[in-house]
């Protein structure tokens, strides 16, 4: 009995934390961290790039950040499948890629609402809602499993497969129930109940979303082949332990997924790279490759989402 009034207390005192107020410290925090860190380096950097010798490497850069857009894709539409909503074309794949530069609006949320809209057109309100979110869980196993990898260096790294354990039909439920928890703002925009009841039982088509989970991690390969690109571009003399920097690139992007506050985890996932790099790479070529490799995924995103944009824009006018 003691243990359950100690349980309720600290409920009651975690649910009266504004963690969103922490998110947005937390998002301000990294971004004034890679300010300092780039005034302080400001004299040693130069953006001047031979685009005769280079030019070819940007370009590969930008073709894996397309790549990884388009396997970001697919997964989210064999996730939908895994919750027994067959499609016989593309269209899901089409609309994620071109919805996809709205993860940058402030708030994080704008791009799941357009898909859940989306997958409620075309399904029941209740799948469009499982797709919508578990779809950030997946890109985190995924990106959580590549940096486990990092178990050759730590045995503590193997923790971070724990997330998978629960990508299965038995226990998927209770990673739903826990996000709606947390994602009160979609509900609000979504105008749906965030009641208890709402995550009721449907058709999962197998036990575990093999298919879904490993082009999430090809997402996460080619995001990270397209910054591995871009240091070697700027930082040719590079010979750091490629899984060391898959490792760190894997959890400053996962950190910077779940920071909703920070559009595309901008600020965040760069503030956590610069960290864990620590003084392994010269300052102002990290921060160089960094924003590099800001400009040309961000392109990425917004050259494919171009028909989005000005569809959304004739319709204002």
């Amino acid at each position: 009995m003691r243990f359950y009034i100690s349980y309720l207390s600290n409920w009651k005192f975690l649910k009266k934390i504004n963690f969103g107020g922490i998110k947005s410290i937390f998002f301000l925090s990294s971004l004034l961290y890679f300010c300092i860190y780039f005034f302080y380096n400001i004299d040693q950097i130069s953006f001047d790039i031979n685009l005769e010798k280079n030019g070819i490497n940007l370009l590969l850069s930008f073709i894996f950040c397309v790549l990884s857009i388009y396997l970001n894709a697919y997964a989210w539409k064999y996730i939908v499948k895994w919750f027994g909503e067959e499609f016989n074309n593309n269209n899901p794949v089409s609309f994620y890629v071109l919805t996809n530069v709205l993860k940058y609006v402030p708030g994080g949320i704008w791009h799941f609402v357009e898909r859940f809209n989306f997958i409620k057109r075309i399904s029941n309100p209740q799948i469009a809602l499982y797709s919508t979110l578990i779809e950030p869980y997946f890109m985190l196993s995924g990106s959580f499993l590549l940096a486990s990898l990092g178990v050759i260096f730590s045995p503590l790294y193997f923790f971070l497969i724990l997330p998978l354990v629960f990508l299965n039909r038995k226990l998927i439920y209770l990673v739903l129930k826990r996000l709606g928890s947390l994602k009160g703002k979609v509900f609000e925009v979504l105008r749906l109940s965030n009641s208890k009841d709402r995550f009721g039982r449907i058709n999962i088509i197998s036990f575990f979303p093999l298919r879904a989970l490993f082009l999430e991690i090809g997402f996460v390969l080619s995001k990270f082949i397209g910054f591995y690109i871009c240091l070697n571009t700027f930082y040719t003399t590079n010979n750091l332990n490629i899984i060391y920097l898959l490792v760190v690139f894997s959890l400053s992007w996962s950190l910077g997924l779940v920071i909703p506050t920070a559009p595309g985890g901008l600020g965040v996932f760069e503030a956590f790279l610069l960290f864990f790099v620590g003084r392994n790479i010269p300052q102002n070529i990290i921060l160089v490759s960094l924003i590099y490799f800001r400009i040309i995924s961000t392109s990425a995103d917004l050259l494919l989402s171009l028909p989005f944009l000005i569809r959304k824009l004739f319709r204002k006018i």
